[in-house]
């Protein structure tokens, strides 16, 4: 590690605002406290400044039944014209995106022009006879013509179900009949790492297992030779030639259904999340402004997450647009056709604001810094994390490399469920410490609760919850009432509890412990399991880390840990020694791995999220779960050989 590394890990982490966002702190002094003496004052004041609504509401919370609340409830208002139509008369002719396509092909296209390709494709679902609350899934890569159904959907009061493009048909059928849509919008193949995903003959298996299934809609993106049906099978390009640009949107009322987007069900059957329209705008709109300190005029913005997760639906699509933001899509793998693509992306349109997960800046420091040393990046001013809390050790190496020390990073914390950012630094109005998300979002109200269900007075760990509702959170699991209250509602009566530990510092930051069921017990005491994974990931030689709790006659649990290594490094005993010591030394002895094993991998979904479920498997000797949601099934037999082998045992 650099010595400018080092002294940036030192034991007082902590970063002031940056110079440049002084006036946007001094604009926004006071907001936390004005939100906290009227919250609902605070969410109807941004409902109404920042949304286009054809009837205003009156009502801001509906709290006569809950734990099933209602936001905006008598207003009326259309996403669709939000993110569009409204802008075209200054602003048509602004970029709304810039597309980039793995082979190298690209496309820009401006808000007139998404106006335009979103009428169409509207006017050609109305030919197929679809109706206001049809369900609708969309099963695509990263093309615009994602963003396009889905804000076709929205203008005509469908309800999109997006499902990764890089699930199974298993996992497509399964959403389609939990959901009971009419048709599927995909295409014919994507490009991914070099090759084609076969996305037309995944969802032809899909629909064979779905009857209800009327019409494929079908994206011409590769050459490849697919198979269409007779009448249920539409080429995207047919269905939209001599429609109309023209389509009016449909006035819904704010708590009709906008989406359903179902979790990645690495446990148990999949939660269909059901968002509704006024209060998940609200909220969306209202967080990406803030927390990404956006300039409509002059921000070029990429979210590199995909949109067919959460963060893609709100800050690639409906936040940015209805913030007239120029945003960037990029199709493809982040290594291909090599370790610079990125940052290539980067220089090429000159992005001011990169949002990214914790696992992709964990790759590119495993990838090598003379990857990014290459290309010129001073172009961005903010940076972001999601998904996951970021080990100390990435953030920095982030801020130092990506950032070149001059760009805030706002460590944002949220999920599915709760539609929108909720814990979050906001850029010049704090200092931020490395693997702290800091404070709540304006609005919203957290708290750190024992098993009780008592605060936890600061310093101190226990479960996160949220205590007040808030204007885009899940109204329900699609179908079933009863298992939502159940997951989300039960734990801790009267509060919300997202299934996170945490812990808040001295100062009252909030620093996420990841998922409770990755607490472990060892010997009495509550060891975090990201604790760990950042401690090993700050030793130089590891890139990341995953660590389970597996069971131990004498102390309960006993820590494994599983570690991929930085290029050129050589796993052996004398390292493996050093690790041990290097957790001991950062978090007590009690921490120490009783076993490693060096792997060149992790097991990982296709959207990243390691699978600590199937680590558990291996390290307890069990039979293996599902890896039908792997990106990488062929590593978990590798690590288990290696398990097996005792070797990494130390």
């Amino acid at each position: 590690m650099s010595k400018a590394l080092e002294n940036l890990l030192r034991e007082d982490r902590k970063f002031e605002p940056s110079p440049q966002f002084t006036a946007q702190a001094n604009a926004r002094s006071g907001i936390h406290e004005e939100a906290d003496a009227d919250y609902q004052g605070f969410w109807h004041r941004q409902a109404l400044e920042r949304i286009s609504w054809y009837k205003e509401p009156t009502q801001v919370l509906d709290d006569s039944n809950p734990p099933f609340f209602k936001w905006f409830s008598d207003g009326e208002l259309n996403l669709s014209y939000n993110c569009l139509d409204r802008h075209l008369e200054s602003h048509g002719d602004q970029v709304a995106y810039h597309w980039v396509g793995e082979p190298g092909d690209t496309r820009s296209l401006t808000y007139a022009d998404l106006h335009a390709e979103v009428g169409r494709f509207a006017n050609g679902l109305k030919s197929l006879g679809l109706e206001k609350g049809d369900r609708v899934a969309i099963y695509m890569g990263m093309i615009p013509e994602l963003p396009i159904a889905m804000l076709a959907c929205a203008r005509l009061g469908l309800v999109h179900l997006v499902v990764f493009g890089g699930f199974s048909s298993e996992a497509l059928a399964s959403r389609i009949l939990d959901s009971d849509c009419r048709i599927v919008i995909t295409q014919d193949g994507a490009w991914r790492g070099g090759k084609v995903v076969p996305l037309k003959a995944n969802t032809d298996l899909s629909v064979v297992q779905t009857p209800g299934i009327e019409h494929v809609i079908v994206v011409r993106r590769t050459d490849n030779e697919v198979a269409m049906m007779d009448g249920r099978d539409i080429w995207w390009h047919d269905l939209v030639e001599g429609q109309s640009t023209q389509c009016d949107p449909v006035a819904l009322n704010a708590e009709d259904p906008l989406y359903i987007l179902y979790t990645s069900g690495t446990t148990g059957k999949p939660k269909g999340i059901v968002h509704t329209q006024g209060g998940y705008l609200t909220s969306v709109v209202t967080t990406h402004s803030f927390v990404f300190d956006i300039k409509p005029d002059s921000d070029v913005y990429w979210c590199a997450a995909d949109i067919g997760w959460v963060t893609g639906h709100s800050y690639i699509v409906y936040g940015p647009l209805a913030n007239r933001t120029t945003g960037v899509m990029y199709e493809g793998a982040p290594n291909f056709p090599d370790f610079s693509r990125f940052w290539q992306i980067i220089e090429d349109y000159k992005i001011t604001i990169f949002y990214t997960a914790p696992t992709a800046i964990r790759a590119f420091m495993k990838w090598g810094d003379e990857h990014v040393a290459k290309h010129d990046l001073t172009s961005l001013r903010l940076l972001g994390t999601v998904g996951e809390p970021i080990n100390p050790e990435a953030w920095i190496w982030y801020h130092h490399n990506i950032g070149n020390e001059n760009c805030p990073i706002v460590d944002t914390w949220w999920q599915t469920e709760t539609g929108s950012i909720m814990i979050t630094p906001l850029p010049g109005a704090i200092a931020t410490k490395p693997g702290s998300a800091t404070m709540p979002f304006p609005g919203i109200a957290a708290d750190v609760v024992d098993e009780e269900g008592r605060s936890v007075p600061l310093g101190g760990g226990g479960f996160l919850t949220i205590t007040k509702p808030w204007p885009s959170m899940a109204r329900t699991i699609y179908g079933d009432d009863q298992r939502y209250i159940d997951t989300y509602w039960t734990r801790f009566p009267g509060s919300y509890f997202p299934g996170d530990g945490c812990k808040r510092d001295e100062e009252g930051y909030y620093w996420l412990l990841g998922r409770v069921d990755d607490i472990m017990l060892v010997a009495g005491h509550n060891i975090s399991t990201t604790e760990v994974e950042s401690a090993l990931v700050s030793h130089p030689s590891v890139a990341e880390a995953a660590v389970v709790g597996r069971k131990d006659e004498l102390t309960g649990q006993a820590i494994a840990a599983f570690v991929t290594l930085r290029a050129s490094v050589e796993g052996d005993e004398a390292l493996l020694g050093q690790l041990r010591d290097h957790v001991a030394t950062t978090l007590g002895p009690i921490a120490k791995p009783a076993s490693i094993v060096f792997t060149n991998d992790l097991p990982k979904t296709r959207s990243g999220k390691i699978m600590r479920r199937l680590l558990q498997d291996i390290s307890e000797n069990r039979q293996l779960g599902d890896v039908t949601t792997l990106a990488n099934a062929d590593i978990v037999q590798e690590i288990a050989d290696m398990a097996d082998s005792g070797s990494a045992d130390s």
